[in-house]
């Protein structure tokens, strides 16, 4: 008696293949749009209350306007093309450069403000437009992501311009009294510096004056050598750069609402005017004694503490550490540069120094872990720099007349706990990269397996054969799909 064959039902893809929206990674960047929208819209307002545009107004104004900075506004170009191909970079830069002319010779001729950028300006939102709507799947998401990373670029640049300015509208006082007091712990090396500057000018200032303009550059450099390979491997590293140096900027002024300080340059120096407590910098220590809040003028932002311009250059030295032997050089000369000029030009004191680098460090731990997942030694990590930047932050402001008494105590108890976070550190980063290196290696969209591979992989059977490789003549050429070997990927 024959019997009916048990019809097998089709494959249901959609239990093993969740829906783009569920994806964990699609839901993180949705969730990270989200928050960062609502912040930059908090800011907004915010800065309307006080009577000056937000971040959001400033870079929707450089679409049609002359912007504010055109080498930025090029620098965001430069990371969303990290996902084209060679020929579509050509192309974007030819588009911008022609963008550029154009409004050069529209304001040319209406007599208005002249500069450049809007033309790169327009591509990256050009790029956008395309994932959208020309795009689907992994290809969308992936020029989205570099949009998205060239206008956080920009948009970091104008929330820091805000933060700034809320700070110097919002705290009438700043507390550089008390932080020049712990200095003396320390030795007060901003004046120290700042009188080897002047008896070394103008050659070491006119170095300096560089290195320290020069910072976001030298991180664009650093980052896009990090982000070389995602035109060809379709996909961005897990952990770069960009990802802390804009987390640092993102948090930051924050920490200058709560511990407002200008620097000495401005609250003991020619450059505060008026509002300067005295013309003691960098020629005569401040005296010691019972420190308060010192009233200030609502132009000058209160950026000190911590020490950002310290922070990136910490972030830039750690990243420039996979790179080459010249880029590594470039990291520790841009690293001791940066220290020299925060210190020697006045805009920092010591104490803001050990601030930055712990809070650079514990930044960078915590980026990096939400990138390769948390382990003990992270968490504990973060914890340890969470600890010993606020309990930086409270001896500065309750203890520094006794830090002041006792210099031999405190200042090598300052350098201790700072050097016991970048101990811990380095000995975290190095079993972290070492267990990295000994995960399995993910296959690369667009690349054809090894040799070896395909000949231990080949079936006996040719109908097998057949059979194996007949989904690969349909690949789309995304990640994870069965003909991507054969797939190279093209956008335009």
């Amino acid at each position: 008696m024959m019997t009916e064959p048990t019809r097998i039902p089709p494959r249901d893809d959609r239990g093993t293949q969740p829906a783009p929206w569920r994806r964990p990674g699609v839901v993180l960047w949705t969730a990270a749009g989200v928050v960062t929208l609502g912040f930059l819209v908090a800011l907004e307002i915010v800065a309307r209350g006080y009577g000056f545009s937000g971040p959001i107004t400033e870079q929707s104004r450089e679409v049609i306007f002359a912007p504010e900075s055109g080498p930025l506004l090029y620098g965001g170009l430069a990371l969303t093309m990290v996902v084209l191909t060679w020929r579509q970079r050509l192309i974007a830069l030819g588009v911008a450069a022609g963008v550029d002319i154009v409004f050069f010779l529209v304001r040319w001729a209406l007599d208005a403000d002249m500069n450049f950028g809007n033309g790169a300006l327009w591509v990256v939102l050009g790029v956008a437009v395309l994932g959208l709507t020309r795009r689907t799947g992994h290809e969308r998401t992936l020029l989205l992501k570099g949009t998205g990373l060239g206008l956080l670029l920009v948009a970091g640049h104008k929330t820091g311009d805000t933060w700034l300015l809320i700070t110097s509208k919002t705290r009438a006082t700043v507390l550089d009294a008390y932080v020049a007091a712990a200095d003396h712990a320390l030795a007060d090396p901003s004046w120290l510096v700042g009188r080897f500057l002047n008896a070394t000018a103008p050659v070491s200032t006119g170095i300096l004056h560089v290195v320290y303009g020069q910072l976001p550059l030298a991180a664009a450099l650093v980052g896009l050598y990090q982000l070389r390979r995602v035109a060809v491997e379709r996909r961005f590293p897990a952990h770069h750069l960009v990802r802390t140096f804009l987390m640092i900027g993102l948090l930051g002024p924050a920490i200058y609402m709560i511990f407002p300080v200008v620097g000495p340059v401005f609250a003991y120096g020619t450059d505060g005017g008026a509002w300067a407590t005295a013309n003691l910098w960098p020629d005569t220590l401040p005296p010691v004694t019972d420190p308060r809040p010192i009233p200030f003028d609502g132009i000058t932002p209160r950026n000190c503490m911590p020490s950002l311009h310290t922070a990136w250059a910490v972030t830039l030295f750690v990243h420039s550490r996979d790179g080459s032997r010249a880029m590594r050089w470039a990291g520790t000369f841009w690293l001791v540069g940066t220290l020299t000029a925060t210190l020697g030009f006045g805009y920092h004191y010591g104490a803001d120094l050990l601030a930055g680098v712990v809070f650079a460090l514990t930044i960078e731990t915590a980026m990096r872990c939400s990138a390769h997942g948390w382990d003990r030694a992270g968490v504990r990590l973060v914890a340890l720099g969470t600890t010993v930047f606020a309990a930086l932050l409270a001896s500065y402001r309750w203890l520094p007349t006794e830090m002041a008494a006792r210099p031999w105590l405190f200042g090598p108890l300052l350098l201790l706990v700072t050097g016991a976070v970048i101990y811990a550190y380095v000995r975290t980063a190095r079993a972290a990269r070492a267990a990295r290196e000994r995960e399995p290696k993910p296959e690369v969209p667009g690349q054809r397996p090894a040799p070896e591979a395909e000949e231990s992989a080949e079936p006996a059977d040719p109908t097998d054969a057949a059979g194996a490789a007949e989904p690969a003549t349909t690949g789309t050429g995304t990640t994870g799909e069965s003909g991507a070997t054969d797939a190279k990927p093209e956008l335009v």
